[in-house]
């Protein structure tokens, strides 16, 4: 049986979370005292390790494929809304797209974008790389807070991975141009007695987004000037402190895809996988304040709470459930194993 609780305060979003339990009826009060959390405008939900554990595993439920599904589809949003963003074009390319709203916004900065009407472009006399990043910079700046959580970071806009890029934007901005963004994921996982367990990170309630939420061991984005490997062990250290010696062993294993719309964002990200298979007496420790701690977990019971709560930073959760399939804990018998298999590219893989 699936139940379904709807919650809503006054301070917070209304939020949905689906419970799936066919066995045991105690199991669902038990997470529905768990479940009264609070979901905030920045999409987190509180929620401390004593609600982690209190899912208990009873095996990877191949029957709940369509809640996996589900986990895919939060980050998959907003199909039917693409016809409200521009085509955003340098040097005749497509590296994005904007909404008509926040075209309004940029359309003034003459010297900079220039809007003929059906697409967005660069001004003709901003000719290199380093003067478009300098004179998109500038603008973003002078948007203040209407783009918020600058990190100053920067992100290469490109057509496509490993093509030189255009120009440079800051990190935050990168949804509102539309401007494809690619990331490195790392599943750090023990095997012990015959089964496997993965270290799942808890986000620092300071983070800007999905804070106090699951994580990776390790995940980041992909900056510009710099290559996946470097990217991993960089990644590796500061967010686990995990030495080169051992981060250099991070296997690629492939890599998932989504296009979200929200507002006037509109995410097209890629994430490169890759899996770690670290000693059982390593610990991860934090070293650049953004993880608040670790646990090491069955794969079993992440499974079962990606399939009953929303407690993962929604890619995270994909990118788990594509180690779900790598791993042989999916079973291509049970309804839904090929539709969840594809969707996990569903967005422009390139």
């Amino acid at each position: 049986m699936v139940i379904s609780c709807m919650m809503a305060y006054s301070n917070c979003r209304p939020f949905v979370i689906r419970f799936w339990n066919r066995r045991d009826s105690h199991s669902h009060s038990t997470i529905w005292k768990k479940a009264r959390g609070f979901r905030f405008g920045d999409g987190s939900l509180r929620i401390t390790w004593d609600d982690v554990f209190r899912i208990e595993s009873d095996g990877v439920d191949s029957y709940a494929n369509r809640e996996y599904i589900d986990r895919v589809r939060d980050c998959n949003r907003g199909a039917d809304l693409q016809s409200g963003f521009l085509p955003f074009l340098v040097e005749d390319a497509l590296v994005g797209y904007i909404h008509n709203r926040f075209v309004n916004h940029i359309k003034g900065f003459e010297d900079v974008f220039v809007c003929p009407g059906n697409f967005v472009t660069l001004h003709p006399s901003l000719a290199t790389p380093e003067d478009r990043t300098r004179a998109v910079g500038n603008v973003i700046k002078s948007l203040g807070e209407l783009i918020p959580g600058t990190r100053n970071e920067l992100f290469p806009a490109i057509p496509s991975f490993g093509m030189p890029a255009y120009f440079s934007l800051e990190r935050a901005a990168v949804p509102y141009f539309g401007v494809k963004a690619y990331g490195v994921h790392v599943n750090g996982y023990v095997e012990r007695d015959g089964k496997k367990l993965l270290w799942i990170g808890k986000r620092s309630e300071k983070k800007t987004t999905f804070p106090g939420m699951l994580d990776h061991l390790v995940a980041g984005g992909m900056p510009h000037g710099i290559s996946c490997k470097d990217n991993v062990i960089k990644e590796c250290e500061e967010e686990a402190g995990i030495p080169p010696s051992i981060a250099e062993r991070a296997a690629p294993v492939g890599a998932i895809s989504y296009m979200d719309i929200d507002g006037e964002k509109y995410k097209r990200d890629v994430l490169f996988c890759y899996d770690l298979k670290l000693s059982e007496d390593f610990v991860p420790k934090n070293q650049d304040s953004e993880v608040g701690s670790f646990k090491l977990i069955p794969v079993t019971q992440v499974a079962k709470i990606i399939q009953t709560t929303e407690f993962f930073k929604p890619n995270c959760a994909i990118v788990i459930i594509d180690f779900l399939f790598r791993h042989g804990y999916m079973n291509p018998d049970v309804p839904g194993y090929l539709e969840l298999f594809q969707i996990l590219r569903s967005g422009d893989c390139s």
